[in-house]
């Protein structure tokens, strides 16, 4: 089950998250191959964020969990999507301050993805 865990500094008070929430699920399932029915995306606002020195313009952290299926191509493919999904939303997180951590419980600790 691939678990993604976004924190931002934007305030999402008044925020439609839902379709983030929608579209990061379905890109996960489609790059993942697994089925969104067991997908889990946690989104956490106003979490104080440092990226480049600057505190106040929209930043990202994020880390996705997954038990097994992440290649370095997969890995490549989340990184970009996820990162144009916050860019595209009312989030306005430019995908140059959005850093996305991608962990295979699956793979020996130490291997190379």
């Amino acid at each position: 089950m691939p678990c993604l865990y976004l924190s931002t500094n934007v305030n999402l008070d008044g925020v439609d998250i839902n379709p983030i929430f929608s579209e990061a699920t379905k890109a996960i399932s489609a790059i993942t191959g697994k089925p969104d029915t067991h997908i889990m995306v946690l989104l956490k606002g106003s979490v104080p964020i440092s990226f480049g020195a600057s505190t106040s313009e929209p930043a990202a952290y994020g880390e996705l969990v997954a038990l097994g299926g992440i290649t370095k191509a997969v890995k490549r493919e989340l990184i970009a999507t996820l990162g144009t999904i916050l860019q595209n939303s009312k989030l306005n997180v430019p995908r140059t301050r959005f850093f996305l951590k991608v962990v295979d419980v699956s793979t020996p600790m130490g291997s190379k993805l």
